[in-house]
């Protein structure tokens, strides 16, 4: 069989599915929904989780700030690099052995974290978290897609949505209350007890499934253009914030790996059996659904990033007092996700997406009321709103994506998804990062001069811009009551002017997808192939 031969039939491999006869453990899909939520759980709550968590792995390693972003910027290279492959070698040699290799992997290399005692060994388990991440996440929707039929497949997208959102909103609970009672390492073990349940039970009750292609070549360049274009494009965001957005080195890798990308889609068009088919984007939802996942957390994470600077540095909640705070968030994406789920499978992808992307709008543009002394009843409508529509949207695209890619590249679009979930989560931080300290760098000497601060002073404070985008005044003990005073409310402001920046691009990007949505997908099931 040629390796360059192109593939004519546009038919998907034809999935293999076989679970034992009605009435045992691995005939039920619920009991299949249940053991990788195990598992998307273990992984969403590590992800929000090691936020809170760096400042101490950075004062017990005594690691610097720019070994710090690589605790995270490790994780999100490995991750992106693997999780389309993770999906398709799911799909070809089996769903459920990748994704009980993704599970074991992730809490071995988590206790391996803890125990590593060097800023360096921490980095390295890191990346290695970050490649069974890759196995693990993609097949839990592939096992999902091939065990559900497709009038039931958007709840059980809904409730893997609802686990995700809540498990992401209660890292910083959990961190908080683990960080403050024990230790930081606490915050990597926890993941072992977690991982030894959902092993167990993912091997009691998961089916078999993968694709009977037969035997063939599999695709290895593919592998390497998807990993090198991948892993330049996120090197380029995540770096985006510390080399300059200006800077050649940023925009150096964003175009190579764009270009490598490019590469890597024509290539994949001129072989039979391809990484990642090309004829899954002719279907509009899938495509835009995409795009969508990537834009929905690119406000998500993004805000919530800034959300808590603000709520820790210049409000000064202690990390759990601010995660109690954000619960509304939670209890929203609770609700939205199994409701999104049923509203899809209602009325359709693009009527519940541009919904979801309207709500997150809405939050965007009410967080725009919050000042430096707000109250929490200004704070908890737009975190209901958000949560809500982060809900919605994520059940919906999820939808979109998975539920319109054959059965049998059902591990493949979960790769997909969680891709530009992951891209669109780091563009989301570094993009508003980097708006939040251009907008704390232009205003910051006047800000703190309005607020009685004198010139000279001033000026001299306004260096210490960096510490201001992160929400931290520039005050020491010895200065005088009065100055330290207009320092911190100097500061407070221009962090304001930052964030709201942040926002109006947030809610002007939220309103852009309401109206891609609303007119990029023609259908939400004319390419459905089960």
């Amino acid at each position: 069989m040629s390796s360059t031969s192109v593939d004519h039939s546009g038919a998907p491999a034809r999935p293999d599915v076989r679970p034992p006869a009605p009435g045992r453990l691995r005939s039920n899909p619920w009991l299949t929904l249940c053991a990788v939520a195990f598992g998307l759980f273990m992984v969403q709550l590590d992800a929000s989780v090691v936020a809170i968590a760096n400042p101490a792995i950075g004062a017990d390693l005594s690691a610097s700030t720019a070994q710090l972003q690589w605790v995270t910027n490790s994780y999100l290279l490995a991750l992106a690099a693997t999780l389309i492959l993770g999906g398709k070698l799911g799909d070809r040699f089996g769903r459920r052995a990748f994704y009980l290799v993704g599970v074991a992997g992730f809490a071995l290399a988590s206790v391996a974290i803890g125990l590593a005692g060097s800023i360096e060994g921490v980095i390295a388990f890191r990346a290695l978290q970050g490649v069974f991440g890759g196995l693990l996440m993609p097949n839990t929707l592939g096992l999902l897609r091939a065990v559900f039929p497709p009038r039931k497949f958007a709840m059980a997208v809904g409730i893997w949505a609802m686990v995700s959102a809540v498990s992401t909103a209660l890292g910083p609970i959990v961190g908080g209350l683990l960080i403050e009672h024990v230790d930081w390492e606490s915050v990597f073990y926890i993941n072992l007890p977690i991982g030894v349940i959902a092993f167990a039970f993912s091997a009691l009750v998961l089916p078999q499934s993968k694709n009977s292609t037969g035997h063939h070549r599999f695709d290895v360049p593919g592998v390497v253009l998807l990993a090198s274009g991948l892993l330049a494009v996120v090197l380029g965001v995540v770096k985006g914030e510390t080399w300059g957005w200006a800077s050649g080195g940023t925009w150096g890798a964003i175009l190579l790996g764009v270009l490598v990308l490019v590469a890597f889609g024509w290539y994949e068009t001129r072989i039979e059996h391809p990484l990642l088919p090309m004829r899954l984007f002719r279907s509009s939802a899938l495509t835009v659904g995409a795009i969508i996942t990537a834009l929905n957390f690119f406000v998500m994470l993004g805000g919530v990033f800034f959300i808590m600077l603000y709520l820790q540095n210049v409000r000064g909640f202690t990390p759990v007092e601010a995660g109690v705070r954000t619960l509304p968030l939670s209890l929203a994406s609770l609700v939205a996700s199994p409701l999104g789920a049923a509203l899809t499978q209602r009325f359709g992808a693009r009527r519940c997406m541009p919904v979801g992307m309207l709500l997150q709008a809405a939050a965007c543009f009410g967080m725009l009321t919050w000042s430096t002394d707000s109250s929490y009843a200004t704070m908890w409508p737009p975190f209901i709103a958000l949560g809500l529509g982060v809900g919605m949207v994520m059940a919906a695209s999820s939808d979109a994506i998975v539920g319109n890619a054959p059965v049998g590249d059902g591990g493949v679009a979960g790769g997909l998804q969680a891709t530009t979930l992951q891209i669109g989560g780091a563009l989301g931080t570094s993009v508003l990062v980097s708006v939040i300290s251009a907008e704390v760098g232009a205003t910051l000497r006047g800000e703190l001069s309005a607020a009685g601060v004198p010139g000279t002073v001033a000026a001299g404070l306004a260096e210490a811009k960096d510490a201001v985008a992160m929400g931290v005044a520039p005050v020491s003990g010895s200065m005088p009551a009065q100055l330290r005073a207009a320092v911190v409310e100097g500061s407070g402001q221009a962090f304001m002017n930052g964030m709201h920046t942040a926002l109006v691009v947030t809610g002007v990007l939220c309103l852009v997808g309401v109206v891609l949505a609303a007119v990029g997908i023609r259908t939400d099931s004319a390419d459905r192939s089960h």
